[in-house]
């Protein structure tokens, strides 16, 4: 895949780097709202202007100073962008006007050498334009007041930085209607937009979708960087590092995977600040898109509560589930330990006893080379396809002893059909009225599961009466 170069918006926090993110990019990307801080790890996507294709980049609010480690792990993230970057965005606040760390964050980023433009944001009309003026002072010559929530300017602004950029054959820019309100872009239609949110491409060289949940702290986003090798997520020990949803495209033994490390969810109750709730809500999006989930348990904590429910989430959501057991390094062993750890995922999660179980440590990269495998093979299942002939001539096989429909007549099934894959869905034709009776359900997938295999994945089966 052709490396694109990269356009990287930096500056302190709320300034609207994201809303302009967002603008660039054409789609809500990234969490936007009035709280500081929200976002924290290095955000990408694919963006096109007059035909010039670039990648944006968008980084968490930086504060050099602070020693804290959530501020200095930003910062080190903003570093390493800053060194994939073709041109610099300094973003700053016209409300506010030049404040110190705005002086401080011009003079870190002018002796990079790289070349630097100042978006000052939230300057909503043409009246508000001369509030531009007092930022000359930081010593950069390229100025560009914009609104990124109304777009006004942005496009000057795309002109500048792009200009170095080699132009292909150019469709319209999907984001350059900048009237948009807020920071959503026109409609796409959904088509391109399911496209744009997974780097999917049709046919057989499609990406694996494959998204890391969990609740808080198990070690998803230490799992991310461990797949890609690379620091791409901020790691630390504290419950909700991850807000925005970390995406990224791996290549490995000649299958693409996309990578998307969610937030951590947890009970509604204990959600309170905006960023938090919203994250959640990115995290089960991001989840409903997925092929694959791998629901990430904590070795030393056990099967919890809310990982059952954060697997029912993915069950209810017809994604094809693989359970992590992380840090299993770190956990105490026992001859039987992975079988009894193994019975009380089953026994506490029994809507996902199609999931297979694998053991490993995310820091160490215990197993990890397994876990890929794994994800390959549930991948493949998920979008499986049986021929009608051979399903028949496996139901001739089947014997459904006495059961009944209701009425008290003997229970039939005529024919069965696979109508679709990903998952793949059955059509049972029966002598009985409406949905199965659960044990027959139950009884038919697992004979289905015992011969076609659809391991991870669950199986959808329709019911309809046929005379």
């Amino acid at each position: 895949m052709s490396k694109l170069p990269r356009i990287v918006i930096l500056g302190r926090p709320n300034v609207g780097k994201s809303t302009l993110f967002n603008r660039i990019c054409g789609r809500r990307r990234a969490l936007v709202g009035n709280e500081p801080g929200m976002t924290r790890d290095r955000l990408y996507a694919p963006a096109e202007w007059l035909g010039r294709q670039f990648e944006v980049v968008d980084t968490g609010g930086i504060i050099p100073a602070d020693k804290e480690l959530m501020a200095s792990e930003i910062l080190r993230q903003a570093r390493v962008a800053i060194e994939e970057a073709v041109h610099l965005v300094l973003v700053v606040d016209a409300r506010q006007g030049a404040v110190p760390l705005d002086e401080e964050l011009a003079q870190l980023l002018r002796r990079t050498g790289k070349p630097l433009a100042l978006a000052v944001n939230k300057v909503d009309s043409v009246q508000q334009t001369a509030l531009a003026a007092e930022f000359h002072r930081l010593g950069i010559t390229q100025i560009f007041p914009v609104s990124a929530e109304h777009g006004l300017g942005v496009d000057d602004l795309l002109e500048h930085v792009t200009g170095g950029i080699g132009a292909d054959v150019a469709p319209p820019f999907r984001a350059a209607s900048l009237g948009a309100s807020a920071d959503v872009a026109p409609p796409l239609g959904a088509a391109s937009q399911d496209r744009e949110d997974t780097g999917l491409k049709p046919g057989a060289t499609e990406s694996i979708r494959v998204a890391i949940i969990g609740r808080p702290n198990v070690g998803k986003s230490t799992l991310l960087n461990r797949l890609l090798n690379e620091e791409r997520s901020i790691v630390t020990s504290l419950p909700g590092t991850t807000r925005d949803a970390v995406d990224a495209e791996v290549e490995r033994d000649g299958l693409r995977f996309r990578f998307v490390d969610t937030a951590g969810i947890r009970r509604k109750g204990k959600t309170k600040l905006l960023a938090e709730k919203l994250s959640v809500i990115q995290a089960r999006k991001h989840l409903e898109r997925a092929d694959v989930a791998l629901l990430i348990l904590d070795a030393l904590e056990g099967v919890t509560a809310v990982d059952a429910h954060i697997g029912g989430y993915a069950h209810e959501s017809h994604r094809s589930v693989i359970v992590v057991v992380n840090k299993w390094d770190a956990a105490r062993k026992s001859p039987r330990a992975a079988e009894d750890f193994t019975a009380n995922i089953r026994r506490r999660m029994k809507y996902l006893d199609y999931a297979p179980v694998v053991f490993i440590s995310a820091l160490k990269g215990q197993r990890v080379g397994k876990l890929v495998g794994t994800i390959a093979q549930v991948a493949e299942a998920r979008r499986a396809r049986v021929s009608t002939a051979e399903i028949n001539r496996f139901l001739a096989e089947v014997d459904f002893g006495r059961a009944t429909i209701p009425g008290g007549k003997p229970f039939r099934l005529y024919y069965l059909t696979q109508a679709s894959a990903s998952p793949p869905v059955f059509i049972a034709f029966t002598n009985q009225a409406g949905k199965l009776h659960f044990a027959l359900e139950r009884f038919l997938e697992n004979r289905i599961r015992e011969r076609f295999g659809f391991v991870g994945t669950p199986i959808v089966i329709k019911s309809r009466q046929s005379r």
